[in-house]
């Protein structure tokens, strides 16, 4: 990799292990800085950060119960009008409130630093790129955020409203009150967050393996129906309900990303043929 104080290319020198060393450290240092700078903010917002995002989805006022029920009634579907009414939270330890306070804020300054973090990284590796692999590179920043922001938004406004109501709802008898955890809650809702950011990175995870050669279109296709499979049961684990529109509500737009994916590999692929021949 190489370090340039020079704008020109042929005074750019070659940067030692102890540099390389250095510049990482200085990266981490400011991706640490700008989480910890988000998170104090997010900190500082209780009231906004819990009861207008984090409790948000077991209200009845949520958006996307009043969606769900104005779709029931236009398709005479009363049963995915969707009302959290009977969900309940409840603090059962002596610090519980103040560490999810903090664990909410350190996932809401992690999220709202994505676009920084990546930008980051990016500054560290593109020395040692060259001028074509910078080139193709353009906007991936852009991108990579833009999915994992995405990622994140589906996962709040559709699957944590579904796993909610069925897991909040369930009782395996009628002698037994569900009562939440707030710390259950919001560890269920900050992992189902993240995981699905990181899910809707997978377009770009396969352009990547498809340009080193480790898959291909062809491959893709020949598990397409497998993957129907493995996203109609991550669906049904996300929202474990007998009603059949709320997984397909998550399985469609998942089987849309694996679309997309293959869309991405096959354009990648055939200009690697063009190149090759």
């Amino acid at each position: 990799m190489k370090q340039s104080n020079s704008t020109n290319p042929d005074e750019q020198a070659e940067m030692t292990f102890w540099e390389h060393l250095d510049e990482l450290r200085g990266t981490l240092w400011r991706i640490l800085i700008a989480v910890i700078v988000t998170s104090i903010v997010a900190f500082a917002f209780k009231d906004v950060l819990f009861d207008d995002i984090i409790l948000a989805p077991k209200s009845k006022n949520f958006i996307t119960y009043q969606v769900f029920c104005k779709l029931g009634e236009w398709l005479s579907l009363p049963s995915i009008c969707i009302d959290p009414s009977q969900f309940q939270l409840i603090n059962i330890n002596l610090a519980g409130q103040f560490t999810s306070h903090m664990n909410i804020s350190l996932v809401a300054g992690l999220i709202l630093a994505i676009p920084y973090v990546l930008w980051e990284l990016w500054r560290f590796i593109k020395p040692g790129l060259n001028e074509t692999e910078i080139r193709n590179s353009r906007g991936a920043v852009t991108v990579i955020s833009f999915l994992f922001l995405l990622g994140v938004l589906f996962s709040y406004f559709i699957v944590a409203p579904l796993m909610i109501n069925f897991l909040g709802g369930y009782a395996v008898s009628e002698s037994v009150s569900n009562q939440i955890a707030l710390t259950s809650y919001v560890s269920s809702i900050t992992l189902m967050t993240l995981l699905m950011g990181l899910l809707f990175e997978l377009p770009v995870l396969v352009l990547f393996l498809t340009k080193i050669g480790i898959i291909t279109p062809k491959s893709l296709r020949k598990y397409r129906k497998h993957t129907m499979i493995g996203i109609l049961i991550i669906a049904g684990l996300i929202t474990p309900s007998p009603d059949v529109f709320s997984q397909m509500v998550v399985a469609v737009p998942l089987y849309a990303l694996f679309e997309l994916s293959l869309a991405i590999s096959s354009k990648i692929y055939r200009k690697k043929q063009e190149l090759a021949g």
